[in-house]
This record gives structure tokens, sequence and C-alpha cells, in this order.
């Protein structure tokens, strides 16, 4: 087990920054799960072991029923979302601020400005990225001279959309690491720290990060040999990583689902794809991974060629032969996967499939889910075109119930 530097590179002591946003944390000595000493072989099968949703579903009803339509300002972009509120960033309406942190009920189509300004002093520093849940809003500050980074967290309100007391700091880096992906779930907040591909810490570990609102520590709670491959994803009470394992051996790839209810310190299933192939996004529903891969390797068998499986961890699996831009959202056997402008909405049970299309007038990408993972409501928003000019005029969200 090797344990995270206390003296870490982000670890603040500047009272000037620490006043400006609540006290930062510290991270506790530990970490539940390091480099796992026994791991799965590598899932290396027969190329033509999948079936192929194309060629061997049939075209059967749509397991989607259209709920809800809202519209939000144009240049508002939904981030995944796992409660009543979803998190948006939105342009600014002049060059400070560039983008603010807000949030959308979909309980009743409100629309909040959570952080209409950077907690930065500086003119370059940007709102980057955001997420919430319920409880907890988080936020990445990026100044895009320097490319350093700051990860801040607050209470949030649900009744009033608002943030509800202090900032805490939960991380801050310089341009040697990447912003973290992160997520919130509940009261707690998930973040990965990793070394920038081109920075001078490139051979470093890469640590998730586990925080709960109040506490003056947060865990680590997952190491990776080298960089995580995708950000994480909740689905339910199931965190999903894709940390480096079999390090001794080459670079391979565990999709792992973990325990959230119990801090990541179990997995619930893992399934280590072939080596060098890297996983583009992957959610955990019901007993199935799915799993994006967005390339085509030369070797890897079945998981070496571009498309989206869906299957446990032991097989079988589906495929869907197609080009993934987002992660995919389900219920039960009902999986929703982002083809092109619309969906591929596919019943495993029934073995069917259809086609959930875009909005109407949408430009050219199409629509992108804000909500991944098991749901009960499928949630999309996309930019549509004015129908007298043509011009992109706003961001219209969908709702779907399963």
């Amino acid at each position: 087990m090797r344990w995270p530097k206390l003296t870490r590179r982000s670890f603040l002591q500047t009272a000037g920054v620490a006043t400006a946003a609540g006290a930062a944390i510290g991270v506790l000595p530990g970490c539940t799960n390091p480099e796992q000493e026994t791991v799965p072989e590598p899932m290396v099968v027969d190329e033509n072991t999948a079936i192929s949703i194309t060629d061997k579903y049939e075209e059967g009803e749509l397991d989607v029923k259209e709920l809800s339509t809202w519209e939000l300002p144009l240049g508002s972009v939904l981030h995944e979302g796992v409660g009543g509120w979803i998190p948006v960033t939105q342009a600014g309406s002049s060059a400070s601020p560039m983008v603010k942190g807000c949030a959308f009920s979909t309980e009743d189509g409100s629309f909040s400005e959570v952080v209409p300004n950077v907690m930065g002093d500086s003119h370059t520093v940007v709102i980057y990225d955001v997420s919430c849940s319920d409880e907890v809003y988080a936020w990445v500050e990026l100044d895009f001279l320097t490319h350093a980074w700051t990860l801040y967290a607050a209470r949030f309100s649900s009744t009033q959309g608002k943030l509800d007391g202090t900032a805490t700091v939960l991380w801050q880096a310089d341009a040697n690491y990447d912003p973290p992906g992160f997520v919130c779930s509940g009261n707690s907040v998930l973040w990965q720290v990793m070394p920038s591909l081109s920075g001078e810490k490139t051979k470093e570990p890469s640590y998730c990060y586990l925080w709960k609102l109040g506490d003056a520590n947060a865990q680590a709670v997952v190491e990776s040999p080298g960089r995580f491959a995708i950000n994480p994803s909740i689905s339910d009470d199931v965190v999903v990583l894709a940390p480096r394992v079999r390090a001794k051996e080459g670079v391979f790839y565990g999709v792992t689902a973990y325990s959230l209810d119990n801090d990541l310190s179990s997995i619930v299933s893992q399934l280590v794809l072939p080596r060098s192939v890297r996983p583009f996004y992957a959610t955990y529903i019901g007993n199935r991974f799915a799993l994006s891969i967005e390339a085509n390797y030369n070797s890897g068998g079945m998981f070496g060629a571009m498309g989206t499986y869906i299957g446990p961890s032991d097989g079988p699996f589906v495929r869907l032969a197609r080009e993934p831009s987002a992660n995919v959202a389900g219920k039960d056997d009902v999986f929703i996967v982002k083809s092109r402008a619309s969906y591929f909405v596919i019943n495993l049970r029934k073995s069917t499939y259809n086609i959930l299309t875009a909005a109407n007038r949408c430009v050219d990408y199409g629509e992108y889910p804000a909500r991944v993972g098991r749901v009960n409501e499928f949630l999309t928003f996309a930019t549509v075109k004015d129908e007298a000019s043509g011009y992109p005029a706003a961001v219209v969200v969908r709702s779907f119930g399963l």
C-alpha cells in the first residue's frame, strides 16, 4: 500500500485564501482501495462474441415516454446530475464573469444562479466545471493563463436553489495536474487528481478522494498507479471508476463499480479490459456494465472494436457499433445510448430497439444526456434554432419516463 503524501501539492496553508473561501480541508493518511492484490484476468474473447444490436435485434416499441419540456437561456450547458437539481454552466452576459455556476430544478422548472462570480481574485479565473446533488454544490475555477485550478464545495439548499453557507476549498493544484473529474451524490463530493500528460509530475500516481459536508478531512479512497481512464460516474449507490491495474504487466484498465454506501471500501464488480484498451465512458446499471470504446484497436478481441457494450463483468455482452459520444442511462432491461443527434433505446429482455429522435430544430450535434446510470427519469438538453432566423435561440430540456 502507498499512502498519499501529507505534504501534498494542494494542501492550502495560505490564510488569505482560507479566509476568503472558508477553511481548507486536510487529507486523511490512508487509502481504502490501494492497488489491488487480486485482480481479475483481462477480458479477452473472440470479437464476434458480442451480439450486434443493429444486426440481431428487431425494431420494437419505444420504451420511454416524454414527460416534460422546458426552455433555458441560450448558452446553458447541463451536466450530469442525480437529484432533483441539475448542475448547469451558463455563459455570462459579459467577459466578467465569463461563466456562471447555475442549477436547474426538474421539479418545477426553476433556474437559479448559484455561483454568479468566481472566488478567485484574478481576472483570468473562470468557472470551468460544476456538479451538484440536492445537498451539496461543487465547482472548479480555472486560471486560463496559468492553468492552475481550485475545487470548491458548499452546502446547497434544495428549497431555494442557492448555496447555504461558506464554500470550502477541497483541492488546489497547478498546471502539473489536470482539472479534476468530480461528481456529487447526497452529501458527498468525489474527485480525481491526476498528473498532466505534459507536466513535471507524470510519474506520480492518481487518487480519487471523498469528502462529506462538515468533515474537516477528505479521504483518499482509490489509488491508480497511473491516470484514471474515465471521470467518476454515479449510478444509484455505485461509483464507477477505471483505475490502472496489473501495472507490472503493462497498461490495463479495470472498469470498477465501488459501493458508495461504505465509502468505496468494497468492490461490487470489476471488468479488466485487454492490454492498452482504454474505456471512454462507463457506468453500472443493475448488474450490468455499460461501457464505451471510442477507437478500433489492432488487438483486444471483442473490446478492441469501437462501440458501446452492455453486460455483466463475465459476459455475455451486446454491442452497439456506433461511435460513442456520451455515457449510458437506463433502468432494468432498458438502456439509452446516444448516437449522433438521437438515441438508441434498447430493450435487452425483448431483444428490440427503437430511436428516440432529437428535439425539433436542434443543432447538428443533437441532444446530450443530463442523467446517466440507473434513472427513473431520463433527461436531455439540446441547443435549438429559431424557426424564422435559423440561428441558435435557446436550450430545450426534455424529460422521459422509463
